[in-house]
């Protein structure tokens, strides 16, 4: 379990979350920080498993989410590298173990709703400039950042696209709501790469090196590709919201 960013009290263990050692009323709307790669898939399971959780808890727990950059692989070389020779590398895994590995991440995947296709992940890519666009998203609005984020996990990991290919990254954004010329003008550059540097070192600096890390009202952490009721259950006891009550006929 890591640790939430400084400067977040210190943290205690309760079941699957990590709880501010003095508990504070929290706020409504809840802030989430969603910590997070494209290319990771236990971020797309726990982002499936979240929004799962977060339609349980409406309308009693209203929620302001931020996508956070966090980059796997962020000395990746341009033509990318093959996924299964990577992964053996990464982990000292035999094909085997990286097949099997893969199964187990396709039913969770199919548990919440995310259905993987990894025969078409052929190559693992530098995710730089899509960190760049979503920041830039955020500034357009929750909205818009939250339909490119899905946009980018559904390309590379049920199409098996390259989220570092420029032309995707346009049209993903135009299919997002975002202006298309605008998000041309931000990849052609080099705009947005201080902030996005300047976030994952926040993260990274305070003990975040393994994502999904879902950080709430900055107090909280939740870490890893959860199930469903996880987050239910740590949204509500940190709202301080039990369930609405249904009328019977």
């Amino acid at each position: 379990m890591t640790r939430p960013p400084a400067p977040f009290p210190p943290p205690r263990h309760n079941g699957g979350m990590t709880t501010a050692a003095t508990p504070t009323a929290a706020p409504t709307p809840l802030r989430i920080d969603f910590v997070s790669d494209v290319s990771c898939p236990w971020c797309a399971v726990g982002l499936a498993s979240l929004e799962q959780a977060l339609a349980r808890v409406a309308p009693d727990v209203a929620v302001d989410m931020h996508f956070q950059p966090f980059e796997l692989n962020p000395d990746m070389v341009a033509e990318g590298e093959d996924s299964i020779d990577h992964l053996k590398a990464k982990y000292g895994i035999d094909e085997a173990q990286v097949r099997a590995n893969g199964e187990n991440l396709r039913q969770r995947g199919l548990a919440v709703g995310f259905p993987f296709d990894l025969a078409k992940r052929k190559r693992v890519w530098n995710t730089f400039d899509a960190h760049r666009l979503l920041h830039w998203a955020e500034l357009e609005g929750a909205d818009k950042q939250l339909a490119l984020k899905k946009a980018l996990l559904h390309a590379y990991f049920l199409d098996g696209l390259s989220p570092a290919d420029p032309d995707l990254l346009v049209k993903l954004a135009v299919e997002s709501g975002l202006d298309g010329e605008r998000a041309k003008a931000i990849l052609a550059g080099n705009e947005y790469a201080a902030q996005v540097r300047a976030r994952e070192r926040l993260y990274t600096n305070a003990g975040i090196h393994s994502v999904p890390a879902i950080i709430i009202n900055n107090q909280h952490l939740i870490s890893g590709g959860q199930p469903p009721e996880v987050f239910e259950r740590a949204l509500r006891q940190i709202a301080g919201a039990e369930p609405s009550e249904v009328a019977s006929a």
